[in-house]
């Protein structure tokens, strides 16, 4: 008996020897579990990565309006730059120049999401200096383009020497009308510095050098609309039948002339343009049209965009970037040069 006892416990030993060697490769199984923290730990550091990878510059574009086919031209310019320096923008205007409350409220909206920097057109000269001033306290970058604003905020403005561009014209207008008589101009405003340095360089040119031979009979402000600008060119053409020439200041000024030449039939009117357009190209080649001052609008919204990359890069910038500009007529308006800065 004592003999089956002592196998019984020596069995029981052995089963439960047995039991604990099997169950040891589960504990080593288990182990590997210990190494998960560093699985997590190479996750947060991929989500740490991806955090610090830096968003695209953001800089919007504000122009004085849609109306015109220059501010499309514009518009192109600028999105050229964004994408030759890898930036973001966005490109808005007012539906016509005359909405200075509308583009200020772009502006502000513009400000509220603390871009690097702002391009911006004034409409109205003086009404967005305290925005700019706002803009400039955020350190908010501010450069021009096309019409400047009367304040030192904005570091350069990107534009024609428009105050020269107009001189040329008043120099061409009269070349063309024999050296003397009596001539009249349509602007857009006499608000925005476009339109305030077209009509002093037009004027002031005819004034400074030709006061003696030729007069400025009227100077009239149609906002840039061609219907205004129609109606108020009738009104001076009848008021003055001896009148030889007539300047248009921007493109929806100049359509307002031809429109009031062909329905009053004056077609012995020198009629000279600003920019360009399908209407006013048209109009030079079939010789209503005497010639055109043609900006660079592809140029200024390149060089806009350009300029707030470069002082965000700690670049110097000139206060004026000359954009440049050139007089065009039927004998050149197929001219390489010409075809690369007109729009239609």
């Amino acid at each position: 008996m004592k003999t089956k006892k002592l196998l019984i416990t020596i069995f029981g030993l052995l089963a439960i020897a047995a039991m604990l060697v099997a169950c040891a490769p589960a504990a080593e199984e288990a182990a590997p579990a210990e190494e998960a923290p560093a699985e997590e730990e190479e996750v947060v550091e991929e989500v740490v990565e991806e955090e610090v990878v830096e968003e695209p510059l953001y800089i919007p574009v504000i122009s004085k309006g849609f109306q015109h086919a220059f501010w499309l031209a514009v518009e192109k310019g600028a999105e050229q730059a964004a994408a030759d320096y890898g930036v973001t923008i966005t490109f808005e205007g007012p539906e016509t120049e005359a909405q200075v409350d509308k583009q200020m409220d772009m502006l502000q909206a513009a400000i509220d999401k603390n871009p690097v920097g702002i391009c911006f057109a004034a409409v109205d000269s003086k009404a967005a200096i305290p925005l700019l001033e706002q803009a400039d306290e955020k350190g908010i970058i501010i450069v021009g383009f096309d019409s400047g604003v009367d304040s030192d905020v904005p570091l350069a403005t990107a534009a024609t020497d428009n105050i020269a561009a107009a001189a040329l014209a008043a120099d061409k207008m009269v070349e063309l009308i024999g050296g003397a008589g009596e001539v009249a101009v349509i602007a857009h405003d006499n608000t925005s510095r476009t339109g305030i340095d077209r009509v002093d360089g037009f004027v002031g040119q005819v004034e400074a050098e030709y006061s003696d031979v030729v007069t400025v009979v009227d100077v009239q402000y149609g906002a840039g609309d061609h219907l205004k600008s129609t109606d108020l060119a009738k009104a001076i053409i009848q008021a003055n039948p001896d009148l030889k020439g007539f300047f248009g200041a921007n493109e929806g000024s100049i359509i307002g002339v031809l429109n009031a030449a062909t329905e009053l039939g004056r077609d012995d009117l020198v009629i000279i343009g600003y920019d360009s357009g399908q209407q006013q190209i048209a109009a030079i080649k079939s010789g209503q049209e005497a010639g055109a001052i043609t900006q660079n609008p592809i140029g200024i919204g390149y060089k806009c965009v350009e300029a707030v990359v470069k002082a965000h890069g700690g670049e110097t910038l000139e206060e004026f970037i000359d954009t440049g500009f050139m007089w065009f007529d039927a004998d050149n308006i197929d001219d390489a040069e010409i075809v690369a800065v007109l729009y239609e």
